[in-house]
């Protein structure tokens, strides 16, 4: 097992994951149960086991805004869905390993989510959409320095692949830039109510 990219045994820094390459999927399973305390999140991607120091309030306020956005958004429009949340997302087939910030299952007889989100506030890493492209993760959705990307997955089998996208395939409808608008308001409470109103109008 080596080490790519290096950081004090003591903490790691907030805006930099650990990576530990050379991993079997048997060893990562080992250092994940050694591995299993609050604080930290790991994930896995061919052999590269990363390790990510738990967020900052800046990256949880983010994330608990676009899910407050979303499911009022799924209520009022009538959506039958399930919050997955951070779910651990895994297969030892394709190994990966991936928790994302906030994920939704919106079919049923899915045992993954349909969507999952990401609130990037650190750089370096895995490549997140390979791992959700493994998982066949329908959607995905970044937001990143106050800038919403979508990706949908397209194709079959070795073909799959995301393509960049302007309007969402899993929640049809919605508006992408009443919902960016509100992601980047500084009171939250005015946020929903700003959404909710728009969502009505």
């Amino acid at each position: 097992m080596t080490i790519a990219t290096t950081a004090p045994a003591t903490k790691l820094p907030e805006n930099s994951p650990l990576l530990f390459e050379g991993l079997t999927w048997r060893e990562f399973k080992i250092t994940e149960q050694l591995l299993d305390r609050p604080g930290y999140r790991l994930s896995f991607l061919d052999g590269v086991l990363e390790i990510q120091a738990m967020p900052s309030e800046q990256h949880e306020t983010a994330k608990k805004r676009i899910a407050g956005l979303l499911e009022l958004y799924f209520l009022l429009q009538g959506f039958d869905f399930t919050p997955t949340g951070s779910m651990t997302l895994e297969s030892e087939s394709g190994l990966v390993k991936r928790e994302a910030d906030e994920s939704y299952r919106l079919r049923e007889g899915r045992k993954n989510p349909d969507l999952a989100i990401e609130i990037v506030v650190s750089s370096g890493g895995l490549n997140k959409l390979e791992a959700y492209k493994r998982l066949q993760i329908p959607e995905v959705w970044f937001w990143e320095d106050g800038v919403l990307e979508l990706h949908h997955l397209d194709g079959e089998g070795d073909a799959m692949h995301y393509e960049r996208i302007t309007q969402s395939q899993v929640i049809p409808g919605i508006d992408l830039e009443l919902l960016g608008r509100c992601m980047t308001m500084v009171n939250h409470v005015e946020a929903i109510k700003t959404f909710q109103k728009g969502i009505q109008a």
